[in-house]
């Protein structure tokens, strides 16, 4: 992977995934995906907590943490992908939040078209970011993540209650 420097230069404005119609759930994860890739490239252990802490905050446990580790299979299989790995800002970088990468469009455009079952979409999706490649680690990792969160099926981020304990004599 790697981290795009000049926010400028490669860049359009992350508002851009409203043109293939990615839904609040989608803009959210791109930021979780940055983390997780950042801490895969960059060898930081952090990265991967601070995307599951960014998508408990989000979505909540019950959602948050499954989301969170999916996308990790999804960035693991965009690593073996290709060889330099896909171009990302950093998720570290202010001015960068409201910018994105082509990979970064083509990854988010990747998960909007199989959330919604739409493998027209996914596969130019797939083949954008692994340069041709139908590569079936990704192309799995990618349908785990929408079978266990479909388009159309509102993530709810539910507030976990204190523990209801009791003395059982």
């Amino acid at each position: 992977m790697s981290l795009v420097e000049n926010t400028d230069a490669l860049a359009r404005p992350i508002e851009a995934l409203r043109t293939i119609g990615c839904d609040e759930f989608e803009f959210g994860l791109l930021a979780v995906l940055r983390h997780i890739m950042l801490g895969l490239y960059e060898a930081d252990p952090h990265g991967w907590t601070r995307g599951q802490d960014i998508a408990v905050e989000r979505w909540g446990e019950a959602v948050g943490l499954p989301a969170a580790y999916l996308l990790n299979k999804v960035a693991l299989a965009l690593a073996e992908s290709r060889e330099d790995g896909p171009e990302m800002m950093d998720p570290l970088c202010t001015e960068a939040r409201l910018k994105m990468t082509d990979d970064e469009m083509q990854i988010m455009s990747m998960l909007h078209h199989m959330r919604r079952d739409k493998a027209s979409g996914a596969r130019s999706a797939v083949a954008f970011v692994t340069r041709g490649r139908m590569d079936p680690d990704l192309i799995r990792a990618g349908l785990s993540f929408s079978h266990r969160f479909p388009a159309g099926v509102k993530p709810t981020h539910r507030k976990v209650g204190r523990p209801k304990l009791s003395v059982v004599a």
